[in-house]
């Protein structure tokens, strides 16, 4: 079976430790978005759940990265940080048009961040999902949810994200709750355990184990060492797979996302040459 696209990445692209950490010496700042998307291949950008942004300012963003780049979008809070989420529309149409899809191809999955104070409510939760356009400006939109209550490790939450076609969030976290149920056309993992002191934000070990694990999502299979809500197993097709370095070993994490990419790569590569080794010998013995 063919493999969707891995890509990996980091929460936004300035951060002051990444002056001496991933930036050249000297490299201005107006300059680091262009070399953090020559090194990456996506960034989760968290300023736009703080505060909302001109057109102008996404088409400069899509410009000044490669083709293939791809930029995952904060929603804003004052759409998810609310009693009643049925109340959202104003806030997420808003959000959306605030000039998004001027990123064109760029426009990568939206996450939906919730407190950690929000619980789960089935159906003040389907309400908020009910409201989540499928496109915009003829663009097609792609839904994250980041759920941090341990309210929501209910079955009932994963069925009405496969419902409504939205993903939820893997978050590997040292307290949030981790729900690894594959639950749309995509999978959106975020790895916050890693520590300052490794040089690749997280170890060796985990990051090979890290590498697996996102081959088999790419392939349309589940790790079997994840935790899973429903017990099932999702739709075997290939998926995007995005998997972002954020909070935990913040300084570490562009190098973390770049031994990671270069892992899932050369998992590639090493697949490659096996099935090229292996129609070489079936038509050679034919």
């Amino acid at each position: 079976m063919t493999a969707g696209a891995i890509r990996i990445g980091i929460g936004g692209w300035t951060f002051d430790p990444w002056n001496e950490s991933f930036y050249p010496e000297k490299l201005p700042k107006t300059r680091q978005l262009e070399y953090a998307g020559e090194k990456l291949k996506v960034i989760e950008v968290n300023g736009t759940y703080y505060s909302s942004q001109k057109p102008a300012t996404f088409a400069k963003w899509a410009a000044s990265v490669p083709d293939g780049f791809i930029f995952s979008l904060k929603a804003s809070r004052f759409c998810t940080n609310r009693k009643k989420l049925a109340e959202a529309e104003g806030s997420i149409d808003k959000f959306l048009g605030q000039g998004v899809t001027e990123l064109g191809d760029r426009l990568g999955p939206i996450l939906w961040q919730f407190m950690p104070t929000k619980k789960f409510e089935a159906e003040d939760f389907e309400d908020f999902l009910k409201l989540l356009p499928q496109e915009r400006d003829g663009l097609a939109l792609k839904h994250a949810l980041e759920v941090r209550h341990p309210s929501f490790l209910d079955p009932e939450f994963v069925a009405l994200a496969r419902k409504y076609g939205a993903t939820i969030v893997c978050a590997d976290h040292p307290e949030y709750p981790m729900i690894a149920d594959v639950t749309g056309d995509f999978v959106y993992a975020r790895l916050q355990k890693g520590e300052d002191g490794n040089p690749h934000c997280y170890p060796d070990k985990a990051l090979k184990e890290w590498a697996d694990k996102l081959k088999l999502w790419s392939r349309g299979g589940a790790p079997d060492d994840l935790p899973l809500l429903a017990g099932d197993a999702p739709e075997a097709k290939p998926r995007e797979v995005y998997a972002f370095f954020i909070t935990g070993g913040k300084v570490r994490a562009p190098a973390g996302a770049q031994k990671l990419q270069g892992l899932v790569d050369k998992l590639d590569l090493r697949r490659d040459r096996t099935l090229s080794v292996a129609m070489r010998l079936s038509v050679r013995y034919r």
